[in-house]
């Protein structure tokens, strides 16, 4: 039997959305939160762009040809803690190495017409790239500052020989208070040539996270991709994890992982103050709500795509796009700093906002 999330998200729609209205109005008499400024800045050499927030260090889209997809790295929370793992982009000292195909936050899929864009990364040995697939950043169309940032890219979805599979458009929207960090992702996906994508594990937005923020564990274990291939997670040597989840449905640590809900926040202890990041999902997504691929060991993802896996067979997706037909998916990750981890009555306050603001 569905749960009501997925039998009802129009109901669901309306009630936050009226929760978000009724909380704005009961804010009135209170001091105003100072939205900051958000500033873009293209460095076209390093192939990348830098955001700030009020001058403040916020993320870079790093798009270089020489690395498998373009990805954001480093993300700050609003205290200035970073989120995300260094490694493989720029390791830090402690930080497990492991996944190296794990790079900030970015969006691709383990089977595109049976190529690989999901684990596809440096280690994978020149006789195997055949299977794998690149993301190339084509075009920068938009880099724009103000209270709310916008940065627009095009790029394509190719295979070793260049044959492009996919033409990507992604509108990025960064937005900062005193508080938070806002990060928008509206991806559409047009189809080259007719396009599968089956249901599989491994997808669709992927955020690896700063050591601190992953759950404790000294156990070591062991994760098999769709073709076999094994990666040991060591368990960890110091005490520095701290991370748990949660999600919309109230499911928490290591069972969130193929479980559907409207949003899912990891949290943790980050310096002086406790991380929240909340990755939420659209009503207006595929396979809304979204199954999370949510590992203890630091990747926090959300894949719509993989239902036949998540659910053990009991539903299937299974997406395809005839050449021509397009399909968008649509992201929001909050970020804040504080003593304590976001509520979730502060969480539906920003999730009604991304369901009234991005369509």
């Amino acid at each position: 039997m569905k749960s009501s999330i997925s039998l009802f998200p129009q109901a669901l729609i309306v009630f936050t959305a009226c929760f978000f209205v009724t909380t704005g109005y009961g804010q009135q008499g209170k001091a105003k939160i100072q939205v900051y400024p958000i500033e873009i800045t293209p460095v076209e050499l390093s192939k990348k762009i830098v955001i700030t927030a009020d001058g403040r260090p916020f993320t870079e889209l790093i798009y270089t040809d020489t690395l498998e997809k373009p990805f954001l790295y480093p993300i700050y929370a609003p205290d200035g803690q970073i989120i995300t793992r260094g490694f493989p982009f720029a390791p830090r000292p402690n930080e497990p190495t492991d996944h190296p195909h794990h790079t900030g936050l970015w969006l691709n899929y383990e089977r595109v017409n049976g190529l690989d864009f999901w684990n596809n990364s440096y280690a994978i040995p020149e006789d195997k790239k055949s299977k794998y697939g690149w993301i190339k950043a084509q075009k920068i169309l938009k880099a724009k500052g103000g209270k709310r940032g916008e940065l627009k890219m095009k790029s394509v979805w190719e295979n070793q020989k260049g044959q492009v599979l996919l033409e990507e458009t992604t509108t990025y929207f960064f937005k900062a208070d005193e508080n938070k960090r806002i990060i928008d992702r509206i991806t559409t996906l047009t189809a080259s040539q007719d396009v599968n994508m089956p249901d599989v594990k491994d997808g669709m937005l992927g955020l690896r996270v700063a050591h601190e923020l992953e759950m404790p564990s000294n156990v070591k274990k062991e994760f098999k991709d769709d073709k076999g291939n094994i990666t040991v997670v060591e368990g960890s040597k110091d005490n520095s994890p701290s991370g748990n989840y949660i999600t919309s449905e109230g499911v928490e640590g290591d069972a969130v992982w193929a479980t559907r809900a409207q949003w899912c926040m990891l949290y943790g202890r980050q310096g002086d103050d406790t991380t929240s990041i909340v990755i939420i999902d659209h009503p207006r997504n595929p396979g809304y709500p979204t199954y999370w691929h949510a590992r203890g060991y630091g990747l926090f993802a959300a894949n719509p795509l993989g239902q036949a896996v998540f659910s053990k067979g009991k539903e299937t997706l299974n997406l395809a796009l005839k050449q021509g037909q397009s399909v968008t998916f649509r992201y929001r990750v909050a970020i804040a700093s504080g003593k304590q981890r976001l509520s979730k009555e502060e969480i539906n306050v920003v999730a009604g906002d991304f369901f009234q603001n991005v369509k």
